[in-house]
């Protein structure tokens, strides 16, 4: 699983568990702090579907944390001021990118994560389909 699916799914429907990781690494290793959790602003471009040309759309409050363990750095940044949960998303991106024993323990707790991102969309999926209108079963 990559940076960014793992990234998905912490913030989308393990933030439990991204918090309950980081502890366990902090715990364990001694955590610098690069750079605090900090608010900022993100430009978000858009591709216009007719010419294809990029735009950007508007600005996002982001907050971004950056963490060094034992000589690995990691990232985090979430949408709005969320300072515990960019903390631990760098935490947990270090760890990972160290490689470190406690990884591996985590591997099947993502899969959870990843069939509750996926069954939580498709109750979504139902719900519209539930209220579309179906045109063709209209009478003239």
């Amino acid at each position: 699983m990559n940076r960014a699916e793992r990234t998905k799914l912490l913030i989308e429907v393990g933030r439990k568990q991204a918090l309950e990781m980081a502890d366990q690494i902090a715990n364990t290793y001694e955590i610098v702090e690069v750079q605090p959790p900090r608010e900022g602003l993100v430009m978000v471009k858009l591709r216009e579907s007719a010419q294809q040309s990029l735009f950007y759309i508007g600005e996002v409050l982001v907050t971004e944390t950056k963490v060094k363990i034992q000589n690995v750095y990691g990232t985090g940044i979430v949408r709005e001021m969320e300072p515990e949960l960019s903390r631990a998303l760098a935490i947990i991106d270090a760890a990972f990118k160290g490689d470190f024993p406690e990884t591996k323990q985590w591997v099947p707790v993502m899969e959870q994560l990843k069939m509750e991102l996926e069954l939580e969309q498709q109750n979504i999926k139902r719900s519209i389909e539930r209220t579309k209108v179906q045109f063709n079963t209209m009478s003239l």
